[in-house]
């Protein structure tokens, strides 16, 4: 008989490790943790099966397909901004191939379970792009449906992986001879910037939130690679996994659409600073904007318009910008670095 599980791909990421920690303290003992890294021990407790392996390996999906159940999936997989764009190609392969054969194995797993299969898929900020700074700061917060114009292969390949999601939902087969109902429950979240207390980022463009934190709490000094006035949204990562279990919850019928904004809160660069400092004084950080991430960053909104959300499915963050850093961020990171 198949075992029945939770599917969670990039387990070993910042989300993927929240993410996991989260369902099992829930109760959700029928992980499966899949990551292209070897996944650590106190994350794998955590699972019912670890794999280590990669998200392009046929072999290993099919593998999937006849060993177990898998009515959900959460694929939390890809390359990030920064690295994606030192590897372009490598990063369409794993975020848009990759997706396409998660996508095909929910479609075979439908079959399997003759009821459509739940797809989180987080997507990003980085699916806007805007031309220049007098546009962004025109606009202000963005709906989902404005600017999807990406200047990063990040941002291209997430936007082709939500209208991936819709056609699996919607059209999969649909010249077929016998044309299946729907096989794949698509839903999708743009977040902001993520911030966590207990991973270190790597290879995003909006870590420079993150960054300049654990570099404070760990006593290293710290150049920040945008300007002062650079301003994004942003989200504590108690938060994201939040929205994605409620909109994973959120009863079919109230959703109007697939994808959907999150936001919390947008500081400013300098914001961020101030707030370190305060936290850290003999922190070290200065501004040394590069100019190219600087560029990425700029086409960015600074706001997200999430009402869309709030409506359908009840979305409110836990964590403003001053709950953010008081209660989450600063405490939890400085108790993490006490022995430094």
């Amino acid at each position: 008989m198949r075992k029945e599980v939770v599917l969670v791909t990039g387990a070993c990421g910042e989300m993927g490790q929240a993410l996991i920690q989260t369902l099992s303290e829930r109760g959700a003992h029928n992980i499966l943790a899949l990551d292209v890294n070897e996944i650590p021990p106190a994350l794998r407790a955590r699972c019912q099966v670890a794999l280590q392996g990669d998200i392009l390996d046929q072999k290993l999906l099919d593998r999937l397909v006849a060993e177990f159940s898998i009515p959900r999936i959460f694929h939390l997989a890809a390359v990030l901004s920064t690295r994606a764009e030192f590897t372009p190609e490598a990063a369409h392969r794993v975020n848009v191939d990759g997706t396409l054969n998660l996508l095909k194995l929910a479609a075979d797993q439908a079959s399997w379970l003759d009821r459509p299969v739940k797809f989180i898929f987080p997507s990003s900020v980085a699916s806007y792009g805007l031309p220049d700074l007098e546009t962004k700061a025109h606009v202000g917060a963005v709906k989902e449906w404005e600017w999807n114009v990406p200047t990063t292969m990040y941002g291209c390949t997430k936007l082709y992986a939500e209208h991936l999601g819709r056609y699996y939902s919607r059209y999969y087969r649909q010249l077929a001879a016998r044309p299946q109902e729907e096989t794949v429950d698509f839903r999708s979240i743009r977040f902001p910037g993520l911030i966590s207390a207990y991973t270190v980022p790597s290879g995003g463009t909006s870590d420079y939130g993150p960054e300049m934190l654990h570099a404070a709490a760990k006593g290293e000094p710290y150049a920040c690679f945008v300007r002062e006035d650079t301003t994004m949204p942003f989200m504590a990562m108690p938060d994201a996994i939040k929205a994605l279990l409620m909109l994973e919850a959120a009863p079919r019928e109230r959703l109007s659409r697939q994808v959907y904004n999150v936001t919390s809160f947008n500081p400013s660069a300098s914001m961020i600073y101030r707030l370190v400092k305060a936290a850290f004084p003999e922190a070290q950080i200065t501004f040394k904007p590069d100019l190219k991430r600087q560029g990425i960053v700029d086409s960015w909104p600074v706001d997200q318009d999430d009402a869309l959300a709030r409506r359908d499915w009840d979305w409110q963050p836990d964590y403003d910008q001053a709950r953010a850093f008081d209660e989450y961020l600063i405490p939890r990171i400085r108790e993490r670095y006490a022995g430094n």
